[in-house]
């Protein structure tokens, strides 16, 4: 009896206490939000080459009288070239810092897309490729390390999809330069379609002087005055500047009570030493853990086909039936908007939703849209000669929703996931070695494309790349924690389990939140 009367005089009192509505959301850090910007904005570089070579590689043919192999060469070699950028990208990072490796990813670039755009002959134009290459995997390694080190937990996956919201402006870009030079002579058009390129890197590399240094980096050179400066305009309170401070020192090895402005730096946790020794020859659960989903979240971005729906897509409607060299162009610029708008809408729920939730469902998506891309395809190779128009729809549709659904979890999530999992002393050689597995495997799709589907129909083609999509799905099911809303430093806490994840995030949380009741007010 008296515990109903209790339970009702608390519930009177609940009653007449007023109802606020939830709290307000923190508003965003609009310094980290300009970091991130600026530093993304490198990733234009990559997804500029890629929608200009869509359109280019018909005029290319024409005026340099290459193969269809030539021309896979061509398109793919880029991916393998930027290998040596993105291989001596880390090793960079941590010798001068983050910010002045984006600034080399800039010059280099700027290099490449020159040379490209006065290249006389196949050969000249492979070796402009090479020199673009190296700046792209430079600006592919450094822009989502630099942003995951200077955001705060709260808007990091927001922050970080700026790389991939970046490469699908570059892309739009390039497949607008494509429609707009496309009427020039054949000898002229592809040619300013590639130099075009040069311009932005010029205005990045001068707008990066600007950004300030990462404070994880700082902390590594034991410049900590520094450091605290940088994370208390990054941060979203003092005490949150404090608290991240705080972790990265203890990540770096140095005592937590030392506090002066600069201060000696272990040995062992400074430039990398040891790093590949701890990555491959004797990695802990942790780390091999860490390794498999950094390298997995690439690998089945890249191998489930969307470079060749991008890169080709002016093939792909060929095959559907649009003739017109206009209507071709006019297509990738839909397929380029429909990415932008994707990959916009996808940011905004990064933190929100979360990475696995929008991977899997991101995931499942497009095996639909490539499955449903192939039957279309097959459907029209069966009736040559005849103009099926709702099978055309179905192609025009299936390839907009294959990179619509990509862009709103697998395009973004794959750079921001990667950057965010790898300890502080394994992060920027860990995230070269997932950019090199993302480059290796788009080089492979690109190259080999057409040859596929001469080899198996292009409906065929389309089959094969949503069976490994499918495979992609299973395995962010399976080994991915979620990472929403967690620091650098105990996002790499929730690995070393493999399939029994879920039971270490338990733990997690569960000593989270004893030493949040433990600590003083």
């Amino acid at each position: 009896m008296a515990e109903q009367q209790l339970s009702k005089a608390l519930t009177r009192a609940e009653s007449s206490i007023p109802d606020f509505g939830p709290p307000p959301r923190p508003k965003r850090n609009k310094y980290s939000l300009a970091c991130a910007l600026l530093a993304s904005m490198t990733s234009i570089l990559l997804g500029y080459d890629t929608g200009v070579m869509s359109g280019a590689t018909l005029y290319i043919k024409q005026d340099l009288h290459v193969s269809d192999v030539q021309i896979e060469i061509l398109v793919g070699t880029i991916n393998i070239y930027s290998l040596v950028g993105s291989a001596i990208a880390g090793k960079t990072s941590d010798l001068v810092g983050r910010r002045y490796t984006i600034v080399i990813a800039a010059v280099v670039f700027f290099a490449g897309a020159f040379l490209m755009g006065f290249a006389t002959n196949y050969a000249f134009l492979m070796f402009g490729r090479f020199v673009a290459g190296i700046g792209v995997g430079y600006a592919l390694m450094i822009a989502p390390v630099y942003t995951a080190e200077v955001a705060p937990s709260s808007s990091r996956g927001f922050l970080t999809s700026f790389p991939e919201v970046f490469i699908n402006f570059g892309v739009l870009l390039g497949y607008v330069s494509n429609y707009f030079f496309a009427k020039l002579p054949i000898n002229l058009g592809w040619r300013f379609m590639m130099g075009v390129g040069a311009l932005p890197s010029v205005l990045l590399g001068l707008g990066v002087l600007a950004m300030p240094e990462s404070p994880r980096w700082l902390v590594m050179q034991g410049r900590l005055a520094d450091a605290r400066k940088v994370l208390d305009r990054t941060s979203e309170s003092l005490q949150e500047s404090h608290d991240r401070l705080a972790d990265i020192k203890e990540a770096a090895g140095i005592p937590a009570e030392c506090n002066e402005d600069v201060v000696e730096v272990p040995r062992r946790k400074k430039g990398g030493a040891g790093v590949w020794k701890e990555l491959f020859i004797h990695p802990t659960p942790k780390v091999l853990h860490i390794l498999i989903a950094g390298i997995g979240v690439h690998f089945f971005q890249q191998a489930s086909g969307i470079d060749s729906v991008v890169m080709y897509s002016p093939r792909i409607f060929e095959k559907a039936g649009i003739a017109s060299t206009n209507g071709k162009l006019l297509c990738t610029i839909a397929v380029g908007v429909t990415k932008t708008i994707f990959i916009l809408i996808s940011t905004c729920y990064l933190d929100r939703v979360g990475r696995r939730v929008l991977l899997i469902a991101s995931s499942a998506g497009l095996v639909a849209s490539l499955w449903g891309l192939a039957i279309g395809l097959t459907v029209i190779d069966h009736y040559p000669g005849q103009k099926l128009t709702w099978a055309i729809g179905i192609c025009f549709f299936c390839t907009l929703s294959s990179v619509a659904t990509f862009s709103s979890g697998m395009g973004p999530i794959a750079w921001v996931y990667s950057s965010e999992i790898f300890p502080l002393k394994l992060r920027a050689q860990g995230n070269s070695i997932a950019v090199a597995i993302n480059r290796v495997t788009s080089g492979i799709i690109l190259m080999t494309f057409i040859s596929l589907y001469n080899a198996i129909t292009i409906g065929g083609s389309f089959f094969f790349y949503g069976a490994i999509a499918f495979a992609g799905f299973l395995f962010f099911c399976t080994l991915l924690p979620e990472t929403k809303g967690r620091s650098l430093e105990e996002t790499e806490e929730l690995f070393g389990t493999f399939f029994r994840w879920r039971s270490r995030a338990r733990e997690v949380e569960g000593r989270k939140w004893e030493n949040e009741k433990n600590r003083p007010i």
